[in-house]
């Protein structure tokens, strides 16, 4: 098990950091050097901050493009921090496809539908 000294909170930012090359690029250098990437923060909406607004579904989507194409150390949770006090929330990409009598279908991360045994 690898020992990170700090951990890293990074915010996803249209036209910086918002696209599954890049994102995964920082997080492996981060890791380089034993930061564990721990949350990608979505963009508050504050005053003068629109135009660095990436769409809450780009985000889930760097996420899922992360998945199963590197290292879950280099996998950080994409958070929302919830107006009013709300705390911070986490948006995952669904991997949960429905559910057949006492098995749940699972997509993975290459969308391929998996059963699990999972008796109600």
């Amino acid at each position: 098990m690898p020992v990170f000294l700090w951990a890293s909170q990074t915010v996803l930012l249209a036209g910086i950091n918002d696209n599954i090359d890049t994102i995964k690029s920082l997080m492996h250098r981060l890791l380089g050097l034993r930061i564990k990437p721990y949350y990608l923060h979505q963009c508050d909406p504050i005053v003068g901050s629109s135009h660095f607004r990436v769409p809450v579904s780009k985000g889930i989507e760097i996420i899922q493009g992360l998945h199963g194409h590197t290292t879950g150390y280099a996998v950080p949770t994409y958070m929302i921090d919830a107006p009013g006090g709300g705390g911070k929330v986490p948006m995952m990409p669904n991997y949960i496809a429905g559910r057949d009598g006492d098995e749940l279908l699972l997509k993975n991360y290459q969308g391929a539908i998996c059963r699990y045994y999972d008796p109600l």
